[in-house]
């Protein structure tokens, strides 16, 4: 945790003024031309407005002392006030300065009152270092006691969070991490996308079931889309193998953020289109007469080409997208994920058609039933 602060707020002194009724009065002057007359000194009194010749706007004249007049004590007891009869009078005679303790914020959130942490995270995620700090969270009231040696920062996984190190709160206060902040923010986003990841996969399939008018079509056009994770988790991990470079000496990794998830869902779509090209070839190639072998090395070996050659452009214009510090995420999603789930499409999705479809369409092994001593005596 870097640049750590709080909203807590130091304790800051005021002068207040105390006026002297008995001396003010017998001087003539009245508490409200002392306070005129400190405010004026304080923080000035517009007096008029000058029009330059070179600006399009006027410009105020603000009528204040100057900072080496107004910031001590001893300086703003030796301003004049102006009597009832025209006598000149200090404020020092007219009263004292008392330093009082300025009034804090007070926060709220919920109608409970509220104290805020701040904290940047060096190196790591957001949302594991919280729950990191969750993990060793122990009931309230348990004394904090630190373990005598606590796993360091490399060796906690969100598989093995915590670093043995317990914290505790004292009873009748609680801690809230769900508040605004990229915490939250990270959590929410990663939560509607994955539910919107699982919508356009319902609608991909029904748009094809309908399409093909078949269940099990759709499955094998679709295996394209969990090939492309194969690209992408690998993919991260050897980014931040090659370009994580540490920075004021914590790591500096690449990782896989909001936008990294929206390019997963846009090569759904993307995607998707070879295994229907291909698939789509293969059957045209079936209606013509060839068998399903024929047809499947045919179409592999036409649709190549173009499958990456189309590839090839997508690649090149998510490259520029990498250079963006917040969607460089969804670029690298994409290009990882469309340069596996292509090579693996041209594989894979020919492979499970023939398993499915090729034995069907397999000639008889043996003689036909008109074949025999019977037909050839006929």
């Amino acid at each position: 945790m870097v640049d750590v602060d709080t909203s807590g707020e130091d304790d800051q002194e005021k002068l207040v003024f105390e006026t002297d009724k008995v001396k003010a009065a017998l001087s003539g002057v009245s508490t409200e031309e002392i306070a005129k007359t400190l405010r004026l000194a304080l923080s000035g009194l517009r007096a008029t407005v000058a029009h330059p010749p070179g600006e399009v706007d006027p410009l105020w004249i603000v009528l204040r002392l100057p900072r080496s007049r107004r910031s001590a004590r001893d300086d703003l007891e030796e301003i004049y006030v102006h009597g009832r009869k025209g006598q000149m009078v200090q404020l020092g005679a007219l009263g004292r300065f008392v330093e009082q303790t300025e009034d804090k914020t007070i926060y709220h959130k919920n109608l409970r009152r509220t104290a805020y942490a701040f904290g940047e995270v060096a190196g790591r995620p957001p949302a594991d270092a919280i729950i990191d700090m969750q993990w060793d969270q122990r009931p309230d009231g348990t004394p904090t006691t630190p373990a005598e040696t606590s796993r360091p920062v490399e060796q906690r996984t969100w598989f093995f969070p915590g670093g043995d190190d317990p914290w505790s709160i004292p009873v009748g206060f609680s801690v809230d991490w769900a508040g605004e902040g990229e915490w939250k923010i990270t959590l929410d986003v990663f939560r509607d996308l994955g539910l919107a990841f699982g919508a356009a996969l319902v609608g991909i399939f029904v748009i094809l079931m309908f399409q093909t008018g078949s269940r099990m079509m759709p499955l094998v056009i679709m295996l394209a889309i969990p090939l492309t994770l194969i690209g992408i988790m690998p993919g991260f991990w050897l980014l931040n193998v090659l370009v994580n470079r540490p920075v004021g000496g914590y790591p500096n990794p690449v990782f896989l953020t909001a936008t990294a998830m929206i390019g997963m869902i846009a090569l759904a779509g993307i995607v998707v289109r070879n295994s229907v090209v291909l698939i789509d070839f293969i059957q045209h190639g079936t209606a013509e007469g060839l068998p399903v072998r024929e047809a499947i090395l045919r179409s592999v070996a036409v649709r190549t080409r173009p499958i990456l050659a189309t590839a090839g452009t997508t690649l090149l214009g998510n490259w520029v997208i990498t250079l963006d510090p917040i969607f460089s995420g969804l670029a690298w999603a994409i290009i990882f994920g469309i340069l596996t789930s292509t090579l693996f499409t041209l594989i894979v999705i020919p492979i499970v058609y023939w398993l499915l479809y090729g034995r069907r369409a397999r000639p008889a092994v043996g003689p036909s039933p008109s074949s025999g001593p019977r037909a050839n005596a006929h």
